[in-house]
C-alpha cells in the first residue's frame, strides 16, 4: 500500500526536497560506516497516515550498532486535501537525530519542513542542533560557521531564537550547544525560502558528517566520567523532548499513526533516578507528566527506551495534554510561538 500525495505544486516541491536531503544523509552515514570497516545500515520503515489516504513517510532507522547506538531519518507527507474542514492542506518534513555510540561523538538533530494551510499561506521551519554529551569546542564552532555561510542574513536571529526554544527553564540551561531554529519562516519569495531550506538542511548534514568524521577518527578511550556525562546528558535529552518540544507534542496528538517515528529522536537510556530529582523543579501540571513518564519507564536503571516504552511514553503525554490542554502553553517556543494542534485542525 503506497501513501497518496499531496495535490499542492509548493508541497510537492517541498516533499521531493526533504526526500533528497533524506537521501544525502542516509548516504553518507553509511558510508561514514563503511571507511570504518563498519557496515552498520539504516533500514527503511514505511508508515502511512489513514492507510495511505492521508499520506505518510518513510523512516531509516538503525540502533545498537558499533557507531550509532540510536539513529532516525524520518520523511513525512501528510495532507488534507479530501476533507474541506480542515484548515491544514499538507506538511512535509524531514526530522532526523543520531546519537552515535561513543561519548566524544555528538548527537545531532535537523528539522526542516514546509506547512501549507488550505487558504494557500504557507510557512517554513528550520531546525538544526549539536548535541554533544562531552563538548568539543572546536566541533561547535564547525556547525556554527556552517549555519552562517548558509543562511548569512538570518544567521543571528536564528541563533538567538534557538537558544530561546531550547533553553530549560527548569534546570536553568540548554538542550545542545549550537542552536539555529527559523519558526513560521517565509520571506514572500517562495524560490528563494526553498533555496534557503536546501542550503541548511544540506550544510547542517555535511558538517555534521564533516564533524562525526574527525571525532572519529580521533576518538581515543572514554573515561568513566564521559560514559557517566553521556547518560546525564540523554536523560536531559530526554526530558526536553517530552515536556518542552512542540513539535513531537503536537505530532502526537494530531494522531498515533507514528508513535515510533515520532519518537525516534529519544536516546536509548535514561537515568530514572535523575530525573526524580527534577521533579520538584516542575511548575504544576507538567510535575504530572514528568512523574507519569518515568512511571512508563522499565524498572531497571539507566532505563531501556524501547519501542514498547515509546508507545506508553505517547500514551502518556495524549493522556496529560487531555486532561490538561491549556498546559500546552508552557513548552517551548522562539520568537514565533509555532502554531498548535487547534490552529491544524
Amino acid at each position: 500500500m503506497q501513501a497518496s500525495p499531496a495535490n499542492s505544486v509548493s508541497a510537492s516541491r517541498a516533499y521531493r526536497l526533504v526526500t533528497r536531503l533524506q537521501s544525502r544523509f542516509v548516504q553518507g552515514l553509511e558510508r561514514l560506516a563503511e571507511h570504518r570497516d563498519n557496515s552498520q545500515p539504516f533500514t527503511a520503515v514505511q508508515w502511512l497516515r489513514d492507510k495511505g489516504r492521508h499520506g505518510g513517510g518513510t523512516r531509516f532507522e538503525t540502533a545498537d550498532g558499533n557507531l550509532f547506538e540510536r539513529g532516525s531519518v524520518n520523511v513525512s507527507q501528510v495532507h488534507y486535501d479530501d476533507m474541506a474542514d480542515k484548515k491544514l492542506g499538507s506538511a512535509n518534513a524531514i526530522s532526523t537525530i543520531i546519537h552515535p555510540l561513543h561519548p566524544l561523538a555528538p548527537s545531532v538533530h535537523i528539522h526542516i519542513s514546509w506547512t501549507e494551510m488550505k487558504d494557500d499561506t504557507g510557512y517554513w521551519r528550520m531546525m538544526a542542533d549539536l548535541n554533544p554529551s562531552n563538548e568539543n569546542p572546536a566541533h561547535t564552532a564547525q556547525f556554527f560557521a556552517a549555519l552562517e555561510a548558509a543562511a548569512p542574513v538570518q544567521f543571528e536571529a536564528a541563533k538567538a531564537q534557538g537558544e530561546r526554544y531550547f533553553f530549560i527553564p527548569a534546570l536553568g540551561r540548554h538542550r545542545g550547544v549550537a542552536h539555529f531554529y527559523l519558526e513560521n519562516y517565509r520571506s514572500g519569495d517562495a524560490e528563494t525560502d526553498i533555496a534557503l531550506a536546501q542550503s541548511v538542511g544540506e550544510a547542517a548534514i555535511d558538517t555534521y558528517l564533516d564533524i562525526l568524521t574527525d571525532a572519529f577518527n580521533n576518538i581515543s578511550e572514554a573515561t568513566n566520567e564521559q560514559y557517566a556525562n553521556r547518560v546525564a546528558y540523554h536523560t536531559l535529552y530526554f526530558f526536553q523532548v517530552l515536556t518542552l518540544d512542540r513539535g513531537t507534542t503536537t505530532g502526537l496528538l494530531v494522531h498515533n499513526q507514528n508513535d515510533i517515528g515520532i519518537m525516534g529522536s529519544l536516546p536509548a537510556y535514561v537515568d530514572k533516578e535523575l530525573l526524580v530529582t527534577w521533579l520538584s523543579r516542575m511548575q504544576t501540571p507538567q510535575d504530572e507528566l514528568l512523574k507519569a513518564l518515568i512511571a512508563a519507564l522499565p524498572a531497571q536503571n539507566p532505563a531501556l527506551v524501547d519501542a514498547a516504552t515509546k508507545k506508553k511514553l505517547a500514551a502518556v503525554i495524549r493522556a496529560h495534554y487531555g486532561k490538561y490542554p491549556q498546559a500546552i502553553d508552557t513548552q517551548a517556543s522562539g520568537d514565533v510561538p509555532p502554531p498548535t494542534v487547534q490552529n491544524h485542525r
